[in-house]
């Protein structure tokens, strides 16, 4: 499977009841597959990942591979409390279909480990669900230092890449140079997206592909043929549209922006269940102004 370029990940549209839509959830899959994306990945922090079960893991695995090509990649994001877990969740994604796994740091803040405890919890996965691993780094107290990172990439033998969302542009720079391009550097600095593919992002697993998969595709495909120009005009398009969708409550923020665009995708899963006015009202500016 090629892991490069354009993985957007897909919100998980869920029904009032909590249940999933299969159906919105198909079209938004097909919507970014016949966008021209690369591959897809489901069950990350866009799709609501921590709130998923093992068995809702498969669901949506299950889902992708029915719509893809069997040369596109389908990423798992597996977000756990311990190693022990990880594993179950890594194996169910294995059994479903999926083509590789995107495993988040443990997140809850007095169960953060230090480096070692981190390293063995990415070996560990690696050894007993033998699937690529993208390290999804995420956690602001707990992040995988571009050096853990580069060890991962040399003493195990699925790491294959990360997703830095920390940190930003110039964490994704550090990783680049650390590993030295033994592995694959993902970026979701959303807002500078075809910034971070000149620097030499392996393609990008980021929110704004979902909203906008047709601009990010071709951006990747600018960055692939020296289009910098081009590139960077589509990125500066997109720079305020993107502002209003940062922060708190992101998977309601995300869907209501895709709702304006036309794109039906349920609800979001309880506790996230409200979005103000004036929120509303600053997404609707970004996106239309």
């Amino acid at each position: 499977m090629n892991l490069n370029g354009i993985i957007p990940p897909i919100v998980t549209p869920f029904k009032e009841n909590g249940d999933i839509h299969m159906e919105f959830l198909k079209r938004e899959m097909k919507i970014c597959l016949d966008a021209g994306s690369n591959g897809i990945s489901v069950a990350g922090s866009t799709g609501e990942g921590p709130t998923l079960t093992d068995e809702e893991l498969q669901t949506l695995v299950r889902a992708g591979k029915s719509v893809m090509g069997s040369d596109q990649p389908l990423v798992c994001g597996i977000m756990r409390t311990c190693t022990r877990a990880a594993v179950t969740a890594g194996l169910a994604a294995k059994e479903a279909g999926a083509d590789a796994i995107m495993v988040t740091p443990t997140a809850y803040n007095v169960l953060v480990p230090n480096e070692e405890g981190m390293f063995d919890f990415y070996k560990t996965i690696s050894k007993e669900v033998r699937l690529p691993i993208i390290i999804y780094n995420v956690i602001p107290q707990n992040t995988i230092s571009a050096g853990l990172y580069t060890k991962l990439l040399n003493e195990t033998d699925y790491v294959i890449g990360i997703k830095q969302s920390t940190g930003g542009i110039q964490a994704l720079y550090q990783d680049i140079m650390y590993s030295r391009n033994q592995g694959k550097v993902y970026a979701a600095t959303d807002d500078m997206i075809f910034s971070c593919f000149e620097l030499g992002a392996s393609g990008a697993i980021s929110a704004i592909l979902s909203l906008f998969p047709k601009e990010c595709c071709k951006m990747w495909q600018c960055a692939v043929e020296e289009r910098h120009e081009e590139g960077l005009q589509i990125q500066n398009s997109l720079y305020m549209k993107w502002q209003s969708l940062g922060g708190t409550q992101f998977p309601i923020r995300l869907k209501y922006a895709l709702e304006l665009t036309g794109r039906e995708v349920g609800f979001c899963r309880s506790p996230i269940t409200y979005l103000s006015e004036s929120d509303k009202e600053a997404i609707r500016t970004s996106l239309f102004q």
